[in-house]
């Protein structure tokens, strides 16, 4: 699988068999993240995912202390990867940007207080108020 900023620039090659762990968020800074109502990343190991193109990143504390980083195009400005400091071995690819309508169901939806109430998660997606640990 090959994912993609909007001009091409920055991209993401997934050389693996392993099932993603798939994480919708709907956290206030998820959401000025993507330009959206939320993020979804697909987190494999980070061994499995080759990165190359010029990439801008951004780094953010989290709520249980941690970190998050966006890796961006500086061009185009589209995300197109992300690590979490507490997940030291995988990165995460964002799902938007493998351009696959049939990409899996999310693994869990997080930070489903913020969530946008015209929203619906499918029933078998776990859904947790704030992390998954909420």
């Amino acid at each position: 699988m090959k994912a993609s900023c909007q001009c091409g620039n920055l991209t993401a090659v997934i050389v693996t068999a392993a099932e993603p762990m798939i994480v919708l968020c709907h956290c206030l800074d998820c959401q000025k993240r993507s330009g959206s109502p939320f993020g979804e990343v697909a987190y494999y190991p980070a061994s499995d995912v080759a990165v190359s193109g010029e990439a801008r990143e951004f780094t953010r504390p989290t709520d249980e202390g941690n970190t998050f980083t966006s890796g961006f195009c500086p061009t185009c400005g589209s995300t197109v990867y992300a690590r979490a400091s507490k997940y030291p071995g995988i990165l995460g690819v964002t799902v938007g940007t493998l351009a696959d309508p049939f990409f899996p169901v999310p693994s869990r939806s997080v930070f489903e207080q913020s969530r946008h109430d015209w929203i619906e998660m499918p029933p078998s997606v776990p859904r947790h108020p704030r992390g998954r640990n909420s």
